[in-house]
Formats: structure tokens, C-alpha cells, sequence
């Protein structure tokens, strides 16, 4: 069995790329991201764009989106479903707590919680300051976030399969999982594993979702020369107070 590093922004590399789409339970709704580059205003962003979803949607729309993503086997897998498509698409390989692109954007976005990958506040609040370094005056971020809940103990060690497009057995399983409401965070060993004719993969990696409470981020947010337009649900509607699923719309301060 293959171990690896437990460095965030190496988890989505290797047999992890290769079964996110086949495994995946969740799509974003791609016209929820065109409403808001359409209101916001293009240039914009998707950070963590992964494979592509809804990146390419936006782009078969006409939007002028570019995407950036810490793995580089994630991205290729864009760059291919692009080309099949007759999709034009510009990705960056960089990680969201380190942007630097020659450009800066109306709007910067991400599809989903992802923002939740980043292990901690220091690294959350670098991601924040990258995101304004990156934001016209005037421009506006969408941060999704979520707060996690204990998975009960009936699904740990159930395993979730997939058929991959070339007839590869892929299958996936939390082995185990500890929370800490400290630090706010919920540490998981997950596994992936692929079986073809070629033999068979087995891979354990640690997944870590870190949570914040809605005065929390608020700060870290304010702090990075950002304000808090609006928090509202999956729905649209408002917030009042922490919630399991806040969407945090954020504009950009102008300088002095």
C-alpha cells in the first residue's frame, strides 16, 4: 500500500485525480458562478478549478474565466476535457495562499467549499491576502464555506465504487476520522483504490477540513483588506449567525 505526504495541496495527485470525476457525488451549479461574473464583472477567477467544473461552463458561456489549482495532474485533466470540448481555457498551477499572476480580476470565486481544504487560519488568512492582491478596487470574491459534521460510524469503512471509462474498477473509503473543536478541524484517513487487469493500487491519504465560525472569518477577511457584503445560504437566502453552509460574499476595499 502507498502512503504520501500530508501536504494539503498534494492530495488531489496520482490515483486521487484519476478518481475524483468517476467518484465524485456533487457537481456545482455552473449558472449560480455565470450570474455572479455576469453581475460582477469579468476579468474573473475560479480558484481550486480542478478538472474543470464548472470552469469549462463558464467558458462554453462566453465568460472570460481563468481557473488556478495546486495539482498539476487535476489541471491536465481540465486541459484534456477542455481540448476534447473545443473549449480555449487558461489554468494556473499555483497554490490559492501564493497567487501571483500577471493579471487581476473583476471577480475571484470558488465552486464549492473548498476553501475548507486549507489546514488553518494562517494559512486561510495568506489565501485572503492573495485573494485581494488579486481583486481590482471595487472587485468582489464568493468563499463558500461549510462546517463538517462526524461521520457516523455506520460509514466508516464503507466503500464506495465507480467503473472508470476503460472498464478500471475505482473504489474509495474512509478508514478512519478524528475531530478537534479547538482547532476546528476534522482529520480523516481516506482510501483510494484502483483495480484493472494491470494489477492493483491502494492508496491511504489524510484529508483535512478546517472550519471557521462566521465572526472568525469575518476578521481574517477584514484583515486582508476585505468586507463582508453579504452571507447567505446554498440557496440565496440570508444568514444570521453561524450556519453549516455560509457563503461569504466579499468586495475589495479601494486603497489609500
Amino acid at each position: 500500500m502507498n502512503a504520501h505526504g500530508s501536504d494539503p495541496a498534494d492530495f488531489y495527485t496520482g490515483i486521487v485525480a484519476e478518481c475524483y470525476a468517476p467518484l465524485k457525488s456533487f457537481s456545482p451549479d455552473a449558472e449560480v458562478y455565470a450570474a455572479f461574473v455576469r453581475e460582477t464583472g469579468a476579468p474573473a477567477l475560479e480558484l481550486g478549478c480542478g478538472d474543470g467544473d464548472p470552469l469549462l461552463a463558464l467558458r462554453r458561456r462566453g465568460l472570460d474565466v481563468e481557473g488556478v489549482d495546486s495539482s498539476a495532474d487535476m489541471l491536465e485533466r481540465c486541459r484534456r476535457r477542455a481540448e476534447e470540448a473545443g473549449v480555449a481555457v487558461t489554468v494556473h498551477h499555483q497554490r490559492m495562499e501564493a497567487l501571483d499572476l500577471p493579471r487581476r480580476f473583476q471577480a475571484v470565486f470558488l465552486a464549492g467549499p473548498t476553501f475548507n481544504l486549507l489546514p488553518d487560519d494562517g494559512t486561510a488568512a495568506a489565501a485572503l491576502r492573495s485573494i485581494r492582491r488579486h481583486l481590482v478596487d471595487g472587485g468582489a470574491a464568493l468563499i463558500p464555506l461549510h462546517i463538517p459534521s462526524p461521520t457516523p460510524a455506520g460509514q466508516v469503512g464503507k466503500v464506495r465504487t465507480a467503473v472508470a471509462d476503460d472498464g478500471v474498477e475505482l473504489r474509495f473509503s474512509l478508514v478512519s476520522e478524528e475531530r478537534d473543536e479547538h482547532l476546528r478541524t476534522q482529520s480523516a484517513l481516506v482510501r483510494y483504490e484502483r483495480h484493472g487487469d494491470d494489477g492493483s493500487t491502494v492508496v491511504e491519504r489524510p484529508w483535512v477540513l478546517h472550519w471557521y465560525t462566521r465572526s472568525g472569518f469575518e476578521e481574517l477577511a477584514a484583515a486582508a483588506g476585505l468586507v463582508t457584503v453579504s452571507v447567505t445560504d446554498g440557496n440565496g437566502n440570508a444568514v444570521e449567525g453561524d450556519a453549516a453552509y455560509m457563503v461569504f460574499r466579499l468586495g475589495a476595499e479601494g486603497r489609500c
